[in-house]
């Protein structure tokens, strides 16, 4: 009987339970009106009137009228509900704007105004905001340089109390930044804070940039990057006392003077680690520290080491375990005690990933820079990681991301806000060197193509020696993972020029993924299937078919016979390549297909102009899989970035080396040989450095045949050059190279036909004496110095390169001048 009650009244509590929960699931107003109408002809937009009615319930529409009525534009308010929608009468005190226009505006278009003031079509006129809209609109100058712009408003009255609000505006001249002026910096000098500083000063270059405007925004973003330019150098008490900005009428320009206090410059005199969790061994956190007893102090590096530690005791299980650094500053010798304090943070989850912002980029392209989702443990430290990886994709102007209280205490809402901005280029590039002559390239780039994070690229080329086209595509996160994919399709044609006796086309395609291993090490196996041909082009200046078999009289019968001296030496002076090349253009159309990877090492702190750090890569390719070439290649190219005597003065050694063997009964075809020049050792013209075939050409020289095996380093040091400004973008270099190129592993001796050896060209024998290829090889380091001019001009990059050979073989060529330039539009 006790049962069948308890049943009952558990059965009565569920039955009262289901009432209240359909009870809950009756509908309320909403939060907003769903639709607003207005009675009459005032013109007003509904959409102005939205925010003043939370609902549709009596009070909310009273509510609403009540504050329509304070804001003084209107002089008679009423509204009722109906069929779920507020119908809205009420007689404007003020006019309408009917339309905002701009004149006299070029600097800024009228969609960058429209955006800086509050007056808009369909609303009330107000001579209060309008007035502040010239306010805005001076201040908008102000950030292009236009601090003497003028702007007036006048009203045009239009039927049916309506206006049309018109900014007059004179645009004035460009007022720029001055000076710049430092003080209290001892230690670092005033050039080198220059060079951190995205805001410049006005010289010839003015009319081509707009970091010499005053912008508070920009000023506020180089104060950042100076203090945190003194943290990385161990100034820990580092402060900006003051940024004064003053405007000088004559000369017109603002003169900006930032006061700093740099403190002692601290190192690291020890570091520790505290773990209060039993089961993490504190001292075995060490090895993840990027500090360590006597480096200087770097806060960079602290926060580096913060990551690592909390992702090291995140695998060990405790996601929301927290590492907090300590430091405890010695004024007296200047150090830093560094201790990490691990412990299990409060058990926070994530709710959900709120997204807005994004206009163009879709969600899960942002989603998938997170390391954790929604239900996972909150850590501040992946958050960031995020943050600085969403920057670092270039398709946002802004990212921030926040939190907020989720439906529980232990719950939380990461709420991530981006813009995007465009990140589509079509551009024209063009340029000269006096290796590659005159070039010119069209090109397609979309880093964001739909929305999806993918990389798209499509090129045409075309140039006094060289045409070719290229088309890439990239997906960064395949099959949903950190896998970059892609694939290249390409056609290359390099032309017969002062430097190679003969042409030649390369068309093929390349499947590759990269994986990532650490932040720094990245694997990218690869597929690549090409085909090349070499050619030698007949032209009247050089006649290379004076003396083909078939066309001269000891041609009979299909019989081939002695030619006489006088042909030799034809053959030989014509200026025809090597009979290495002839050899090669006899073949045809070659097929490769090869496996490979590339392991790429890179700690770079700017990728575009490196201060400091390691960018290495290491690239091996079996050729055999298919095709008609055989051999295993492989190449390593390291540069090793870091200042000199001052930050002001960059270093760098660069190193390289390659080896390629074939294998099986196939000889190396010589198409595959590595050819050498100034890339290796500045100096030397294309092709001039290694092995050359010294016999079947007038020139003195030889030409080039190529090597199998190449090595070099280089020692250079970049500066700037004193007494210019940075904006104009010109610095110098010194530079040491040495290196070596060897190894022809080709044909030298042909097949015998009644005392002679033939040799083909072009599908057609061609006779000569038995030593038609004379090879010279010698095992020698070419070395050389010079000095280079770098200009980052406003048109693109521009060397100068001019070196002196120090050691070079008897047949090198020599190329003392090199320039390489281009420019985009």
């Amino acid at each position: 009987m006790n049962d069948m009650n308890w049943i009952r009244g558990v059965f009565g509590a569920l039955v009262l339970a289901v009432v209240f929960a359909l009870g809950g699931m009756v509908p309320v107003s909403p939060a907003f009106a769903q639709q607003i109408v207005v009675e009459g002809g005032s013109g007003i937009d509904p959409a102005a009137l939205k925010p003043y009615f939370s609902g549709t319930d009596p009070a909310s529409i009273q509510r609403g009228v009540d504050d329509l009525k304070a804001t003084g534009i209107y002089s008679s308010v009423s509204a009722r509900a109906v069929d779920g929608r507020i119908v809205v009468s009420l007689a404007v005190a003020k006019q309408v704007i009917n339309r905002v226009a701009f004149e006299g505006n070029s600097k800024i278009t009228k969609d960058q105004l429209e955006v800086e003031v509050q007056s808009k079509p369909g609303q009330p006129y107000s001579e209060a905001v309008g007035e502040g809209d010239v306010g805005r609109i001076k201040d908008a100058y102000k950030k292009y340089g236009r601090n003497e712009a003028r702007v007036t408003k006048r009203l045009v009255t239009l039927p049916n109390g309506r206006v049309d609000l018109v900014f007059s505006i004179d645009e004035g001249d460009k007022t720029g930044i001055r000076e710049i002026n430092f003080v209290g910096n001892n230690a670092i000098s005033s050039y080198r804070l220059h060079n951190l500083m995205q805001t410049s000063t006005m010289n010839l270059l003015s009319w081509f940039k707009s970091t010499d405007v005053y912008d508070p925004d920009r000023l506020a973003s180089d104060e950042e990057a100076i203090r945190r330019y003194y943290m990385k150098n161990g100034f820990a008490d580092f402060r900006i006392v003051n940024t004064d900005v003053t405007y000088q009428p004559n000369p017109a320009g603002y003169v900006i003077t930032i006061t700093v206090d740099e403190g002692p410059q601290y190192h690291v005199s020890g570091v520790s680690v505290d773990s209060h969790i039993p089961a993490v061994d504190g001292p075995a956190l060490l090895s993840r520290s990027a500090l360590h007893a006597g480096d200087v102090y770097d806060a960079g590096g602290v926060d580096k080491t913060v990551d690592q530690m909390t992702r090291a005791v995140a695998t060990q299980g405790y996601a929301f375990s927290e590492v907090r650094p300590h430091g405890e500053r010695d004024t007296v010798n200047h150090t830093i005690a560094l201790n990490y304090s691990v412990d299990n943070g409060p058990k926070v989850y994530i709710e959900r990933i709120d997204i807005v912002g994004n206009t163009r980029t879709r969600d899960y392209v942002i989603r998938r820079e997170f390391d954790i989702g929604e239900g996972d443990p909150y850590n501040h430290v992946m958050i960031e990681r995020a943050e600085r990886r969403l920057n670092g994709l270039g398709y946002f102007k802004k990212v921030h991301i926040s939190n907020r209280p989720g439906s529980t205490p232990d719950r939380v809402i990461v709420v991530v806000e981006v813009q995007d901005q465009p990140t589509g280029s079509l551009s024209l590039s063009g340029g000269y060197s006096t290796t590659q002559g005159i070039m010119a390239e069209l090109a397609y780039t979309e880093t964001n193509f739909l929305g999806r994070g993918q990389y798209v690229r499509l090129s045409v080329s075309d140039g006094q020696y060289s045409q070719g086209w290229k088309a890439s595509f990239t997906e960064p996160y395949f099959l949903g993972q950190r896998l970059a994919a892609g694939f290249d399709l390409y056609h290359q044609v390099n032309s017969q020029n002062q430097y190679a006796l003969y042409e030649n086309w390369t068309t093929g395609a390349t499947l590759r993924l990269g994986v990532p291993i650490t932040d720094e090490l990245t694997f990218q196996p690869n597929y690549a299937l090409y085909q090349s041909k070499i050619s030698i082009p007949n032209t009247t200046s050089q006649p290379y078919d004076d003396c083909s078999g078939p066309n001269s009289p000891w041609y009979v019968g299909g019989t081939y016979y002695a030619v006489t001296p006088t042909i030799y030496i034809n053959c030989l002076t014509n200026g025809e390549a090597p009979v290495e090349i002839k050899q090669a253009a006899a073949q045809g159309a070659v097929t490769t297909s090869l496996i490979g990877f590339t392991m790429s090492y890179n700690t770079l702190d700017d990728r575009r102009d490196p201060t400091s750090g390691w960018a290495a890569n290491y690239k091996q390719d079996f050729a055999g899989v298919g095709g008609q070439s055989d051999f295993i290649r492989e190449t390593l190219d390291a540069r090793w970035f870091h200042p000199v005597v001052t930050d002001d003065f960059i270093g760098q050694i660069h190193l390289q080396a390659g080896q390629i063997n074939g294998f099986g009964s196939k000889q190396l075809d010589i198409i595959n040989n590595f050819m050498m020049g100034p890339t290796l050792v500045r100096g030397f013209a294309p092709g001039g450095i290694g092995p050359r075939d010294v016999a079947s050409s007038n020139n003195i020289t030889g030409s080039a045949i190529g090597g199998t095996t190449y090595y070099g380093a280089s020692a250079e040091v970049d500066f700037p050059i004193f007494g210019l400004p940075k904006e104009i973008g010109l610095k110098g270099a010194l530079f040491a190279d040495a290196g070596n190129l060897i190894g022809y592993s080709g044909q030298t001796n042909f097949a015998s036909f009644l005392g002679y050896t033939y040799c083909p060209a072009q599908n057609v024998i061609l006779i000569t004496q038995p030593s038609c290829a004379k090879i010279w090889d010698p095992n020698l380091i070419r070395s050389s110095v010079g000095a280079s001019l770098i200009w980052n001009s406003p048109m693109g990059p521009i060397r100068f390169d001019f070196a002196l050979p120090l050691s070079k073989g008897k047949y090198d060529q020599t190329q003392v001048f090199n320039f390489s330039g281009g420019a985009t539009f």
